[in-house]
């Protein structure tokens, strides 16, 4: 079992970058290992990740549990809010 961030370095955008700051930060909080990839190493690499969430237009950060879609940013925060991150995270 191994979570998976996928995420950019190269954005113009602040909100993915705070974003995924933020992903990251809290998943670290938590102690919860995981896996960087940096979908700007090349197009196979984004469209990986878009083919595993199902969503031609997913967008980084997006979270997963080996192949198995977590969900993005919102989802994420949804998961904070309520305290489920681990069940978020198919961890439970």
């Amino acid at each position: 079992m191994a979570i998976k961030l996928y995420y950019t370095t190269v954005t113009a955008s602040r909100e993915v970058k705070s974003q995924q700051a933020e992903m990251m930060r809290i998943l670290e909080s938590k102690s919860i290992k995981f896996e960087l990839i940096d979908i700007s190493v090349g197009g196979e690499v984004r469209d990986e990740m878009r083919n595993k969430a199902g969503n031609p237009a997913a967008v980084p950060p997006q979270l997963f549990n080996d192949d198995q879609y977590c969900g993005n940013f919102e989802l994420f925060s949804e998961a904070v809010e309520a305290d489920t991150v681990e069940q978020f995270l198919k961890m439970a």
